[in-house]
């Protein structure tokens, strides 16, 4: 059973989402907060598996409140929010959250998102990654981080990053690469403990600034 907690400053959406969450067997909603100050507290009291983070919200943002929920270890967050390009969005990413999925997102999608997150995956729509990326890890986003930091990658490693950086999911990996997923998934996670890094999202925030994906490319 995974245990979830709701942050959202509308009563509505969170109704909505605590049905579609509460008839799955192995989900249960712990809480609900409406806004990131109450989050923060919850999490740390409840200790749920997933919270499911609105981005926007009064007192206290997302964006801040997933980063204090990461910092204190005790959950991993899914982002919701209502735009497809969206700044508040990116930034709860880089603050440590799990996954980023719009609102609108069906019902049989956000049960998979939660339980992927739960699981340990990161969840984030390839496309969605793209269009994020390329428009705030762009232009004037700033200097690029040191290449240094991919030596210890492997040839073949390398390559499956800038395949994930540029949105392909693993089973387009393995067809793209003529492997199994398995072997896939073998080099994401040795991409991740070598880099240090959490997750999926993290490795394709690090390709960019790192200038081993530019933005645009395809």
């Amino acid at each position: 059973m995974s245990r979830v907690l709701l942050v959202d400053d509308q009563e509505l959406m969170r109704m909505g989402f605590r049905m579609v969450l509460d008839a799955q067997d192995d989900l249960e909603v712990v809480g609900e907060a409406h806004n990131g100050e109450e989050a923060v507290e919850m999490a740390a009291r409840l200790r749920p598996d997933v919270v499911l983070m609105d981005v926007r919200m009064p007192v206290l943002d997302g964006v801040e409140a997933t980063r204090r929920i990461v910092a204190d270890g005790s959950s991993k967050v899914l982002v919701m929010t209502t735009f497809d390009l969206d700044e508040y969005a990116l930034a709860a990413l880089r603050g440590g959250a799990s996954g980023f999925l719009l609102k609108d997102t069906p019902p049989d999608g956000l049960v998979t998102a939660v339980r992927s997150v739960a699981s340990g995956d990161a969840v984030v729509s390839p496309s969605v990654t793209r269009r994020l990326l390329d428009r705030f890890l762009g232009g004037d986003a700033g200097e690029l981080r040191d290449p240094s930091v991919l030596d210890s990658l492997t040839e073949r490693e390398r390559e499956v990053l800038v395949l994930v950086a540029k949105g392909l999911s693993n089973s387009e990996l393995a067809g793209t690469l003529f492997l199994s997923e398995a072997t896939i998934k073998t080099h994401i996670g040795r991409i991740l403990s070598k880099l240090d890094l959490r997750d999926r999202v993290q490795a394709v925030v690090l390709a960019y600034e790192t200038g081993l994906v530019r933005p645009g490319e395809q």
